[in-house]
Order: structure tokens, then sequence, then C-alpha cells
């Protein structure tokens, strides 16, 4: 191996040892590594075929009814494993770009002491995507419980005014690591740049009316791949719904309000 593949296969190990339950920070540094595109690589086993062929098959393995392909961090790491099948070197990058939309994350060195480590495809995402665009998981998804009535009262009426807006919910957010947030979800009609630049300047005039020091984010429900979008989906009712408007439907009590504390 090279003195390149050397540099990173150690890269990526040391921050993989440092590693332990509640480490939020290091499992962080860990996906830095893995999306260093000079650095971060990983040898993924193949179940079937050899790199580049059309039959070519990474290992599959399911934790807690999550899937996850299988690899190792070294070639040395490969020779422990005993794996005697074929394998690909890949960077981290192009792993996850490769696996997160099949909802599959990746297990590093399921044969080490411990079991190794899981990467879920959510984290795979986030490498994909860019680790500071999405907060670190896991992630604690909830009712809001600030009382900010006269902004939500404020940011159902703007979006009452924009017209490529569906509806609005929101959840309180809570990363692994950072502070918390308030994030609105955004369900649009369409998304032109025409609407997606309505919106923002939408949420540019709502602003004002969040309390000075609350961190408020936007996410957009059409993402199927966002954890915290698929909370909303789940969970969360709209505080903000024009086709309810424009059927008639009368707004539930506390409509566009948190619900009272108790």
């Amino acid at each position: 191996m090279s003195a390149s593949g050397t540099a990173a296969a150690g890269h990526v190990e040391h921050m993989l040892r440092q590693v332990t339950p509640g480490r939020y920070d290091a499992y962080e540094a860990l996906l830095k590594a893995l999306a260093d595109p000079a650095n971060g690589r990983v040898w993924m086993l193949l179940w079937h075929g050899v790199p580049g062929s059309p039959d070519a098959q990474y290992g599959t393995m399911e934790i807690d009814g999550v899937g996850y392909a299988p690899c190792v961090t070294s070639a040395q790491e490969l020779a422990v494993s005993g794996w005697n099948r074929a394998h690909e070197v890949v960077t981290g990058l192009d792993i996850a770009r490769a696996l997160y939309p099949d909802r599959s994350g990746i297990w590093l060195n399921p044969h080490a002491p411990g079991g190794g480590v899981g990467v879920p495809w959510p984290d795979l995402r986030r490498i994909a995507t860019g680790l500071d665009r999405m907060p670190a998981g896991p992630l604690r998804l909830s009712e809001p419980a600030v009382e900010i009535p006269h902004f939500y009262a404020l940011l159902a009426q703007n979006a009452h005014r924009t017209t490529p807006i569906r509806s609005l919910r929101r959840v309180w957010v809570q990363p692994a690591l950072g502070a918390p947030y308030l994030a609105i979800g955004l369900d649009l009609y369409d998304t032109s740049r025409t609407s997606v630049d309505a919106v923002r300047a939408m949420m540019q005039q709502s602003i004002a009316a969040v309390p000075e020091g609350l961190p408020v984010s936007t996410v957009a429900m059409s993402d199927e791949y966002d954890p915290v979008t698929m909370w909303l989906r789940a969970n969360a009712r709209p505080f903000y719904d024009r086709d309810a408007h424009a059927g008639g439907a009368a707004p539930a009590p506390g409509y566009g309000f948190p619900p009272q504390s108790r």
C-alpha cells in the first residue's frame, strides 16, 4: 500500500479508536475523517464479484432493523478480519453518496473486539452533502415548548400571503452536539427558484418576531431523507394549512400556537 494509503488508514483508524458510547464529539471527528476526500478511505467487502464488475455487490448486515455494508479501515484490518473474497477501496465521500439513497449505512471493522462501529445512513447523508449543513445526531425531537405565539401567528399570516406555501409544521431539535433550535417545516406546492425565493423572503420578514437568542431553522418537507422532516411528517400536524383554509375547515383549538404547558 502507498504511503498516502497508509496515512489515510491511520487517520480514520485513529478517530475510530476514540469512539466510545456517549462520546459524540469523537464520533463527529470520525465522520470528519471519513468525509476527508484525501484521507477518508475504507475497504468495502464485496460479497459477490470484483471491483468494477456488473455483479459486484457489497456485503450486508442488519443491526436493530437498520441495514449496513461491512467494511474495514486498512489493509492490515482486512488481513486480520480473515475476509477471503474481493474488496474495493473507496473514499468515504463516494461510499456515502452511493449508499445513503438506499438507506444503508456502513459498519467499520465488525471483526474488531467490541464489534466495531456503525455509521447509519443519515450520517452518510451528512458526509455526502456536508457535515455542517445538518445537525449532529442522534437528534432528540419534540413538540416545541417555547411560548412564542406572536411569531407563529405572524408566520402563518405571512405564509398565507405567500402562495407557494402549502403548510407549515414545527419541531424542537436537540442535536447531539450544538445548541437546540426551533425548526420550521416548509411544505411547498413547487420548488422552483421563484417559489423558493418567495419563501425565503417570507421567512426573513417573519424572523423579526423571534425572541433574541432563539435559533430558528427551516427544513423542506419534500426531503424524504431528512430525519427532522421524517419526524414532522409522522408526528406534527400543520400549524398553518392553506388547503384546510380553502376547504373551510375550522382550525383546531390552539391553532397557530404551541401547546399549553402543564
